[in-house]
């Protein structure tokens, strides 16, 4: 696992990475077809046609590879068959084939290689790619694809690289650091998997030119400034202006240092303490 890079020989090229693929078993091989679905690409639209997420749209075509994230088949033993590339997401995933024949998909973590055996239940080993509930985790273990809510399916610690810690236990709730920083509090029995998520490199890849943004879906980024009054409200001006106010949303939404979250968000209360601000290092409240 790590990053590759090209020699000089365009503007494109100078300075551009990208990833050397070593985890990868079998390049030639194609997804297990019982395990992909096609992916209908949106252009950020929502199902009025109406733009939701700007400057998305093309790229290349996709198939979806279903993920088990509940990971309940319990108590039987799994071998890993293969790792392989996603393109709907940042880590690699490892095809999981069980003693009764079944084939699943998981989050391949860091350090799983082909021929692994990986099991789920609570009366499993807490070893790496196994699956178990919080409340049969030791403290201080490195944990991903969390749920938040019993038998719901992992939804936090996804990304490339990413990493949970489990803190303590008491009664029937678990407290996690999450990769933020923000300390959560969680039912005992929201299962997770044991270790950190791999292509940990992957956020060091430098793409070197619009191009390889736009075949995975990504369009240009027009800044607010350089638009016209009617279409943005930091745009107009005589010459080059900085804007004139508070950087915003086309919308008038701050984009620095404003409350994205609901005030009255009914998990508000499972938050122990805040994320630390990105750009400052204070707790935000």
């Amino acid at each position: 696992m790590g990053i590759r890079f090209y020699k000089p020989v365009t503007p494109g090229r100078r300075g551009a990475s990208v990833s050397d693929f070593a985890e990868i078993t079998d390049r030639k091989k194609r997804p297990e077809k019982s395990l992909t679905v096609r992916k209908k690409m949106t252009g950020g639209r929502n199902n009025q046609g109406k733009i939701t997420a700007r400057h998305r749209g093309g790229g290349h075509k996709r198939l979806y590879r279903i993920i088990d994230f509940k990971r309940t088949k319990d108590d039987v033993v799994g071998t890993v068959t293969h790792i392989e590339y996603d393109p709907n997401r940042t880590c690699r995933i490892a095809l999981v084939e069980y003693a009764d024949g079944e084939k699943r998909y998981i989050l391949a973590p860091e350090g799983l290689k082909a021929g692994a055996k990986v099991q789920s239940g609570e009366t499993v080993e807490p070893v790496l790619g196994n699956c178990m509930p919080l409340s049969a985790i030791p403290p201080g273990t490195d944990i991903h694809n969390i749920e938040m809510q019993p038998g719901r399916g992992g939804q936090m610690v996804r990304s490339a690289g990413t990493r949970a810690v489990l803190n303590a236990r008491e009664g029937r709730w678990a407290q996690v650091t999450l990769p933020s920083g923000e300390v959560r509090r969680l039912p005992s029995k929201c299962r997770a998997t044991i270790g950190v998520v791999g292509n940990h490199e992957h956020s060091a890849i430098v793409y070197g030119k619009a191009g390889r943004r736009r075949w995975l879906g990504w369009r240009p980024h027009v800044r607010g400034t350089c638009m016209n009054p009617v279409a943005h409200p930091m745009g107009g001006g005589e010459g080059r202006n900085s804007g004139g106010r508070h950087p915003c949303s086309p919308t008038g939404k701050l984009s620095k240092g404003g409350r994205t979250r609901t005030k009255r968000k009914a998990s508000n209360k499972a938050i122990i303490r805040r994320r630390r601000s990105r750009r400052y290092g204070e707790v935000k409240v």
